[in-house]
């Protein structure tokens, strides 16, 4: 089991960092929860591939920085589109 683990969090951590995909969206492709891929990638990734590790921790940390941006953005399109319906 400990290889198939391995392998799934060094497939999240590159599909990451190749898409620059948010841990919701890469856990709704992979078919996991969040807290999986969160688990995954801080807890079980750095004993298995610290580089790899590194990298998808600035991709994370940068969707961090974002999050409050694509929250407004949501908000916003889901008021317009109340405006808009009679």
């Amino acid at each position: 089991m400990t290889d198939t683990i391995e392998d799934r969090a060094c497939a999240l951590a590159v599909y990451i960092i190749e898409t620059g995909a948010t841990v919701r969206s890469a856990a709704k492709h992979f078919g996991i929860s969040k807290s999986t891929v969160h688990k995954d990638l801080s807890q079980r990734l750095p004993q298995y591939n610290k580089t790899l590790y590194q990298q998808v921790r600035q991709v994370l940390n940068l969707n961090k920085a974002e999050r409050h941006i694509r929250g407004g953005q949501a908000t916003r399109k889901k008021y317009q589109l109340q405006k808009k319906k009679p």
